[in-house]
């Protein structure tokens, strides 16, 4: 069978990504769950963090997010039998590409489908489901009546952070970044009390937060990228200022940020002690680096698939792809010109 692999290169050349042929053991260990994959979400590589965790492969796997049914169950396995449909996460040392045909994977990273939830729907929105839980509750603790800044919130990730924060009772304010997501984002049902439009000036972030919560701010902001400094590019005069962010952060507030490298000057530092708030870094990996929390990971995805079964989170559908344009789709991926794909096995 074929897998998807990133080979690693010896320089900074353009990434590749190749179909390689790949089998799998001849014995199935005694916790894992042998799945036939019919739907594989496709998100960027964080190559960093795979080097930082010491995973050293010529070839890594792709595709992670998977959806499918059990073919074969280990001899201690408890929670599946064969024909249950499935969906989980491939952790980061996984030597399963998620677009081979089958896969082997632990029975303690998967959870159970809902039979009227679309395989290709739940792969393509389960790692931004999980990335929206892990900020909202697992890192803030929102609560009803609470005010959230979602930052570009017609992404997929904004998006599931919209609706997740709207059916728990909080006050959401989100910005877009076209006209088209504007008029996506008024349409929302449950509604945003306000859509900020930066792609006109991103200069009025801070006043009209400001003015949407009586001076008072907001007590979480979740953003997707940050300026750290003055940029010329059209793109980064999209993204948020971080002494923005912070001015609109209130009295105890919380930021979630997705910046890897964030660096805060003292300036910004005594901002945050000013407000007594507080700032986290969202790094939704650390479900399947670390086992410390597996029950915990494990509700969430549970949680997630049944919300998006009854349409409390419903995410923007994606177009899936074929096997053979899983390479193109990928490297669209990789370079950040889109931000997901889906492919159907």
């Amino acid at each position: 069978m074929k897998g998807l692999y990133y080979r690693a290169s010896v320089n900074d050349a353009e990434p590749k990504f190749v179909i390689q042929e790949t089998s799998l053991p001849a014995t199935l260990g005694s916790h894992q769950v042998r799945v036939q994959v019919k739907a594989c979400g496709l998100s960027p590589l964080d190559l960093k963090l795979i080097e930082d965790l010491g995973i050293q492969r010529d070839l890594i796997p792709v595709g992670r997010e998977v959806a499918g049914v059990v073919l074969q169950v280990g001899n201690k396995v408890s929670f599946f039998q064969p024909d249950d449909e499935v969906v989980g996460i491939l952790p980061l040392d996984s030597p399963c590409s998620g677009l081979c045909d089958t896969i082997d994977i632990d029975e303690h990273l998967l959870v159970q489908k809902p039979e009227k939830l679309s395989s290709v729907c739940v792969a393509g929105a389960l790692r931004d489901g999980l990335c929206a839980y892990t900020a909202l509750h697992t890192h803030v603790h929102m609560a009803a009546g609470h005010t959230l800044l979602v930052m570009d919130g017609a992404s997929s990730f904004g998006l599931m952070c919209i609706q997740l924060a709207c059916y728990h009772g909080v006050k959401v304010l989100t910005t877009s970044h076209t006209p088209q997501t504007h008029t996506f984002l008024e349409q929302l049902r449950p509604s945003v009390a306000r859509v900020i439009p930066v792609y006109k000036d991103s200069s009025d972030l801070v006043s009209v937060v400001l003015e949407e919560t009586g001076g008072l701010g907001v007590d979480i902001v979740i953003d997707s990228g940050v300026r750290l400094q003055e940029e010329s590019s059209e793109d980064m005069m999209l993204l948020p200022h971080k002494h923005d962010i912070i001015s609109v952060l209130g009295v105890g507030g919380h930021w979630v940020t997705s910046h890897k490298n964030l660096q805060l000057d003292p300036p910004d530092c005594r901002l945050l002690f000013l407000k007594s708030a507080s700032m986290t870094f969202l790094n939704h990996e650390v479900w399947t680096a670390s086992s410390a929390q597996q029950g915990r990971y494990l509700h969430i995805l549970k949680d997630i698939v049944e919300k998006m079964s009854v349409g409390v989170l419903r995410p923007q559908p994606e177009e899936a792809v074929p096997l053979y344009e899983a390479t193109v789709a990928m490297e669209t991926v990789q370079r950040q010109q889109k931000k997901k794909a889906v492919v159907q096995l």
